[in-house]
């Protein structure tokens, strides 16, 4: 397989260009972490394509990524803990479960523990700190990757200060409900540096069974640092520098409930997972350099590493939910704490590493008349998952947990994947006119994973082990077209591309699709609309399977081939402001998404069906927002969300079906009152899903589970 690697060749190529191109003064530097660049630019992209901006997180000061996602059009949200500690998002139809088919980032960095090796994100960025979100979808998607089919979501944490600036905000609620964040940095002509907290507790909404509720805590920890060239330099250039660490200690479970007494009570949870808890570490080390050579080229540099240490401490007691289900009184018995049982708990603890280093030239040319944004990236990255996931004995006797012993841990639980990729794309905008613009965009993606096990917990002792090495070229092209000054058409088309993880065997190729898209935009300065139609044509749908997402097999590793598959559906957003005199004004945004999937042809082994429907993915997405805005000391947000039911499972096409194959529908209203003290004192109420309304959510991974109920907070924000 050939490979490339990062070397002095790949600049030297770069600049010889840049020379021959522009001699212009060295300019501005390109900012490196946005994937979108700002509002405008948006509407230069020949894809849909949706930044939720700072003021829009500041309405309701959310802490859940669920409700800060919600109202962009083309995404689905499967909650699972009511807190967005690990959310399963899913873009354009691409399989949600624990946002394995979608490329998160954070400032443009791969974010995902192991992306390619363990693709499935139990770590995710504190939401709460967050200062924008930008999610990505059409050709655009291809300077990302590696995840193609769906899109790309790109979180921004806070930026340093242009001077001396601070900002506190504490918060308390229902449920035990404590935040404080705060950050506070300057800079100076040529240096700038920012440090923040995020503090996260709760004493959660589930109450255990003869036990406390389930618990969170979680503290974020970021610095940031900055050096660049004085002002008149004959190259600008940019070094800054992130470190986070973050730990998480919270009562989290798999164990849902049965329907009946999720029916008695949705926030009930059984004594028998009283022991269940998720604890983990993470860190970041990231550092961002720029140089622009002239006014024309410039080279961004990204070196990262991630470290995600976990240990999810829990039962996997799914059979008792479903036996209980079905009638059986000693199932039900069991859970309810009342039969003696025998089971096990498992340390569910693995080490996640990722590191890698990307660079990407930018240069500004024409040709003739035909002006050109060209920029050409590589990226090399590895990244490991080492699992000991060793088993404690319990019983449960007389509804208390008693321990028993320790199992040490089967091959299957003692085992290191690993993944190299090397990664190129070329990126070109091309204005061929006033009016027309072409987008052309190519990915190349170079894979090799490994798996190895072991039969001892020494590790002397080999068991089996497996590889496989995939490559695949990505290609892409895209057009807008100004019909007039407030009319865009687009339309694009681009590879879709998903690598199979580290536990794939020799051969296994990745989930490959070609996805279609064609729409418009309309922007008049008040109103603005936007209406886009997508196809995805899979060749292979492949299933990533975890303990969270069983696959259609049963199995809870590896991965499941669904086949030829079609997604089609419709994303629409409109939003526009009413002044209504006297400062006051109204503002108005909503967005609406039709899905529709379905298999085209029987998997080869037949358990699976031309016809059959995508697993969790529901056909009726809506949000809208809305709000009153008095101009001067205090302001009123509410917003309404509904999601449609949705099948658990592949067959609900084929009739046959129960209460048991499929979710409920759930209409949710949040809403916050804002009044300003003064202009650095901000108080603030809010109340979530205001009219407490619960559902089942999710039915995975064991049993059913509903959404956080009604919480009210209080809080202030102070800015100096």
């Amino acid at each position: 397989m050939r490979r490339f690697s990062l070397t002095p060749l790949t600049f030297a190529v770069a600049a010889v260009s840049a020379v021959n191109a522009s001699a212009n003064e060295a300019g501005e530097l390109l900012e490196t972490v946005s994937v979108l660049g700002s509002a405008e630019l948006i509407e230069r992209l020949p894809g849909s394509a949706h930044l939720v901006s700072a003021e829009e997180l500041e309405k309701f000061n959310h802490v859940d990524i669920n409700r800060m996602l919600r109202a962009v059009p083309g995404i689905y949200l499967r909650e699972e803990d009511g807190y967005g500690l690990r959310p399963n998002i899913g873009i354009r139809g691409a399989d949600g479960g624990r946002s394995g088919k979608i490329s998160l980032l954070e400032d443009g960095v791969l974010v995902a523990p192991a992306p390619y090796s363990g693709p499935e994100a139990y770590y995710f960025p504190t939401a709460g700190r967050l200062s924008a979100i930008e999610v990505l979808k059409g050709p655009g998607v291809l300077k990302y990757g590696p995840f193609t089919v769906g899109g790309a979501v790109n979180m921004l944490s806070t930026v340093i200060p242009e001077d001396q600036a601070g900002t506190v905000k504490l918060s308390a609620g229902e449920f035990g409900e404590r935040r404080l964040h705060a950050h506070y940095g300057e800079s100076s002509d040529t240096t700038g540096w920012l440090v923040e907290t995020h503090q996260q507790h709760a004493d959660g909404f589930r109450e255990i069974d003869r036990a406390d509720s389930a618990d969170i805590s979680k503290e974020d920890y970021l610095l940031k640092g900055r050096l660049k060239s004085a002002e008149g330099a004959q190259f600008a250039q940019q070094l800054d520098i992130k470190l986070q660490y973050s730990e998480e200690e919270s009562g989290m479970s798999y164990l849902g409930l049965t329907d009946e007494d999720f029916a008695a009570d949705p926030n009930r949870r059984y004594g028998i997972s009283a022991l269940d808890e998720m604890a983990n570490r993470h860190s970041t080390v990231q550092l961002n350099h720029s140089i622009a050579f002239s006014g024309n080229f410039s080279v961004d540099t990204q070196v990262y590493q991630n470290k995600f240490k976990r240990d999810w401490f829990k039962v996997g007691l799914g059979g008792l939910i479903t036996a209980a289900n079905n009638g059986d009184a000693d199932a039900q018995a069991v859970l309810d704490g009342t039969m003696d049982y025998d089971f096990s708990i498992k340390h569910n603890n693995r080490e996640y590493t990722a590191r890698g280093a990307q660079v990407s030239a930018n240069l500004q040319f024409a040709t003739g008349t035909v002006g050109h944004e060209l920029e050409i990236g590589v990226r090399r990255h590895w990244d490991e998952v080492d699992r000991f996931q060793p088993s404690e004995d319990y019983s449960q006797v007389n509804g208390e947990l008693v321990y028993r012993n320790t199992r040490n841990p089967g091959a299957s639980d003692n085992r290191v994947e690993d993944a190299t990729a090397n990664s190129l794309f070329v990126y070109d905008q091309i204005q061929l006119a006033d009016k027309l613009a072409l987008t052309a965009a190519l990915r190349y993606e170079d894979i090799e994973t490994a798996q190895q096990r072991y039969n001892d917990v020494d590790r002397n002792e080999r068991g089996s082990s497996r590889g496989n090495a995939l490559d695949e070229w990505l290609p892409g092209l895209g057009a807008t077209y100004a019909l007039t000054p407030e009319v865009t058409l687009l339309a694009g088309v681009h590879r879709g591309f998903a690598p199979p993880g580290a536990d794939a065997s020799n051969g296994a190729g990745a989930e490959l699709s070609t996805n279609y898209e064609w729409g418009g935009r309309y922007d008049n300065g008040n109103l603005r609309a936007e209406v886009v139609a997508f196809f995805s044509d899979y060749e292979n749908a492949i299933q990533n399977c975890s303990i969270a997402v069983p696959c259609p097999d049963g199995a809870e590793s590896g991965s499941y081939q669904l086949g030829e598959s079609e997604i089609k559906g419709l994303e629409t957003s409109i939003g526009t402001q009413w002044s209504l005199g006297n400062g006051w004004s109204v503002p108005v945004s909503a967005s609406y998404t039709w899905t529709d999937a379905q298999v085209t042809h029987n998997s080869d082994d037949g358990s699976i069906l031309a016809g059959d429907n995508f697993a969790y993915l529901p056909e009726d997405v809506f949000a809208i927002t809305t709000g009153i805005d008095s101009g001067a000391a205090w302001r009123v947000n509410v917003s309404a969300a509904y999601q449609d039911e949705m099948c658990v499972n592949n067959s609900c096409n084929r009739g046959a079906t129960d209460r048991y194959d499929f979710t409920e529908s759930l209409w949710v209203v949040d809403l916050a009152a804002h009044y300003d003290f003064g202009q650095d004192l901000v108080g603030t109420v809010k109340v979530d899903n205001l009219f407490d309304e619960q559902a089942i959510i999710n039915r995975a991974p064991d049993g059913a589970r509903a959404n956080r109920p009604r919480t009210a907070t209080v809080g202030v924000t102070y800015t100096f």
